[in-house]
């Protein structure tokens, strides 16, 4: 370890023409004295959706375990779940299972048959949406917002919401509600839903501060240039004060930023060649394969994370009633078809595959916090993710057994290596009220909890 006497500021950025970019935690950031007591900053948040339940939450899904184990406790096994993906991380993991969403059930008569339209708005809120067609929207505060006011004013981007499919539909959607309810799953207050960024080449501008002016953007991209070619004397400067070791980090944190640039720039180029797209209609900067999209995104949040441009992302993986088929998962069923199986138990085994598909992503993002340093520890042991969905069983459009886990263990927060089976009737919204309590919120109630949870 090297440690000067005089330390950089935990702000420090790398400045050049139109480009910002931040720093990662350096041992020069802290003076000696204070170093060990100083480097713990609030835990990382990640909220991530994924729409139309699972095939665990059917009859013959309960059974046959297919999304959560048998046991309770932590001598559980993964192998006939979808979670099997996780079993490297279970140390990580803390499954919550037989938890229900309540208010995304229809209250009234207009509202049944709308659980697909009012269910994303619903996840993070535990709240129940008011049914209409215009702007006068109202849920609920969503808990990433709510976490992000206490925690993330003191960064640059208080949170940032991204998404994998296309959320920009404008007006009613069907059954009587606005496309606004199933476009996001953040909400900074009951009546204010944030939009959600689906092209890595946005959120990698924003992050980085890339371009001045949308001229200096568009010249960055026709020459191929990097950001880091614009910041080059920065980066010589503040390495000459920096110990052999810092100087490694920053080193790996740049080739990181910079393999994400190119892996962007391969996608726009791909894109621009005029051969045909499985997504024509996504913007420019969007892989047609899910898994590079879902990598790139991780991979933005890892270097947010590092560098604490931002401490608290949503991420939308889906949008309710999408029909886009997973060919990796094994199953050329579009998704929305494949959540209707008719309770057959062959189409559940089917639904089944692609839940698992979908697990499988997360691991990818798992091993990158885990292998990322962050003063003392690594950062999936000071980061929270929650992956979950506000509907169960989709073939009936139920809201009951829900899936959810938690990774990560939130800077001691968790314990992981844990299955908690709830109480029948039990809400969603207390695993969330559990998990913000433990994150330092002070909070009486969330959504339509009625209490904490042992874990």
């Amino acid at each position: 370890m090297y440690i000067t006497n005089k330390h950089m500021s935990r702000r420090a950025v790398l400045r050049g023409m139109g480009a910002t970019v931040a720093l990662p935690f350096l041992d020069a950031m802290m003076p000696a004295r204070s170093w060990a007591a100083s480097t713990s900053t609030p835990s990382r948040l990640v909220c991530i959706e994924m729409v139309h339940g699972a095939a665990g939450s059917t009859k013959i899904g309960i059974e046959q375990n297919m999304w959560s184990p048998a046991a309770v406790g932590s001598e559980f096994d993964l192998s006939p779940s979808s979670l099997k993906p996780l079993e490297p991380f279970r140390k990580y993991l803390t499954i919550i299972s037989n938890t229900d969403v309540r208010n995304a059930e229809a209250f009234s008569l207009p509202e049944i048959g709308g659980d697909h339209f009012r269910s994303s708005a619903v996840f993070l809120t535990q709240s129940h949406v008011k049914q209409t067609e215009g702007n006068d929207v109202y849920a609920g505060t969503s808990m990433d917002q709510m976490y992000a006011k206490q925690f993330g004013q003191d960064t640059a981007i208080p949170s940032m919401q991204l998404s994998i499919e296309n959320v920009d539909q404008a007006g009613g959607c069907t059954y009587g509600y606005s496309c606004i309810y199933t476009d996001t799953i953040s909400w900074a207050s009951p009546t204010a839903p944030l939009p959600m960024i689906r092209n890595p080449r946005v959120v990698f501008d924003q992050m980085f501060g890339v371009g001045a002016t949308p001229e200096e953007r568009a010249k960055g991209r026709r020459t191929n240039s990097s950001i880091l070619d614009w910041i080059t004397n920065e980066v010589a400067r503040v390495k000459r004060d920096l110990g052999p070791t810092d100087r490694n980090r920053l080193d790996n944190y740049l080739d990181n930023v910079r393999e994400i640039e190119r892996r962007i720039q391969k996608t726009e180029a791909q894109n621009a060649s005029g051969e045909r797209r499985e997504l024509p209609d996504a913007p420019i900067g969007v892989p047609d394969s899910f898994e590079e999209h879902m990598k790139l995104m991780f991979d933005l949040q890892v270097a947010a994370f590092m560098s604490d441009v931002t401490r608290v992302f949503s991420f939308k993986l889906g949008r309710d009633g999408s029909g886009r088929v997973f060919p990796d998962s094994g199953i050329n069923t579009g998704f929305h078809p494949a959540s209707h199986h008719r309770d057959q138990e062959k189409r559940i085994k089917e639904f089944a595959k692609i839940n698992t598909y979908h697990v499988s992503m997360i691991p990818y993002f798992l091993e990158k916090l885990e292998s990322t340093m962050d003063g003392e520890s690594n950062l999936l042991e000071k980061t929270l993710i929650l992956y979950g969905s506000p509907m169960a069983n989709s073939n009936i459009h139920n809201h009951k057994r829900c899936p959810l886990f938690f990774a990560g263990h939130a800077n001691g927060q968790l314990k992981g290596n844990l299955h908690h089976k709830a109480e029948d009737g039990t809400p969603m919204a207390n695993a969330m009220l559990t998990v913000l309590r433990r994150m330092g919120m002070d909070l009486e109630t969330f959504g339509d909890s009625t209490g904490e949870m042992a874990i």
